[in-house]
């Protein structure tokens, strides 16, 4: 039965190579029956900058990039005075704190790295 999930990606992909890790699982969760979300949060919105030379598994994460695009997995990262710039070609919301947290409350099930 499908279900409505949440990945939520907290780390900074710069520090530690889970960021990518959890792409790639939703990524793979996106690609089967279950409606998925990514939730960016602080730096690891990064993920999906145009500056991703000092990312960790950066040769990894480019794999993926495509099919994350293909599959147009959503994304939801909170407003922020110093937004990191993504690029155009993902599928990006801007929601406030509150939103955010109702959304994930809202979730089947919830994955957080």
């Amino acid at each position: 039965m499908a279900k409505n999930v949440a990945v939520i990606i907290q780390e900074d992909p710069r520090k530690t190579h889970r960021p990518v890790e959890a792409l790639r699982i939703a990524l793979g969760l996106s690609a089967g029956s279950h409606m998925t979300t990514v939730v960016l949060l602080g730096e690891a919105a990064r993920l999906l900058g145009d500056e991703t030379d000092d990312i960790l598994d950066i040769e990894i994460l480019e794999k993926y990039l495509p099919a994350i695009k293909q599959l147009e997995i959503q994304f939801i990262v909170p407003h922020m005075i110093d937004q990191v710039v993504i690029q155009d070609d993902f599928l990006v919301k801007r929601e406030n704190n509150e939103t955010i947290r109702s959304f994930v409350q809202s979730m089947d099930c919830t994955l957080v790295f």
